[in-house]
């Protein structure tokens, strides 16, 4: 038995903060669900979708605020605290970059939703499933191959996120003759690439737990 083993066996079972982290993880999956259903929505649908999103992205920031006040509290954490910090600073990170889409699609008014953006969503939505996977398996570290796997299939996610970045910014700037609609979707679609990122930062932190508890 390693010697990480034998300090979990005396370890109290954390009543604190997975709580937290799991009601943030579900949150981000809704609300990344609720953005790539609003995309795919006609646009009379749109506000009710909005609104939704901003009520998951105050509450995650609550969630944030909250796990932050757990670790000036409690002593006895269930992995590092500064990993802690890092896990939901990173979360609030996703939700903020999502929520700022669904307001920019509001408040540019955009009507015609591309395939590109539709696209984005869809990665950021299979990239917040992931989270939600991975901070579950942190739960017993038993299955830390499967983290690992997670935080792989993230980073994919994120380099395909990039690509569709790259290729719609370059389409709009070749066919879009319109400036404003250069802005529109260009910011649109920074907002969407940003989440990936941040949903990387995620995964890296996800990624440090599992070394040093393997």
């Amino acid at each position: 038995m390693s010697v990480n083993s034998f300090f979990k066996l005396f370890t109290p079972k954390d009543k604190v903060f997975y709580p937290l982290f799991e009601e943030a993880s579900k949150s981000l999956i809704k609300l990344a669900e609720l953005l790539h259903e609003c995309v795919n929505a006609p646009v009379e649908d749109r506000e009710d979708y909005i609104a939704q999103i901003s009520k998951l992205e105050s509450k995650i920031e609550y969630l944030t605020q909250k796990t932050n006040l757990e670790l000036s509290k409690n002593f006895i954490t269930p992995f590092d605290r500064e990993d802690i910090y890092q896990l939901v600073k990173s979360i609030d990170y996703v939700a903020d970059n999502l929520n700022g889409a669904a307001n920019r699609i509001n408040i540019y008014q955009v009507e015609k939703i591309t395939k590109s953006i539709r696209k984005i969503t869809a990665v950021n939505l299979e990239a917040c499933q992931l989270i939600g996977e991975g901070i579950d398996q942190l739960k017993d570290f038993r299955n830390l191959n499967r983290v690992y796997e997670i935080c792989e299939q993230i980073n994919k996610l994120e380099n395909k996120s990039d690509r569709i970045f790259d290729k719609a910014v370059q389409e709009i700037f070749e066919n879009e003759t319109d400036v404003k609609n250069i802005i529109k979707y260009k910011e649109v679609l920074s907002s969407l690439e940003s989440a990936t990122d941040k949903c990387k930062s995620v995964a890296n932190v996800l990624e440090a737990v599992a070394v040093k508890h393997s």
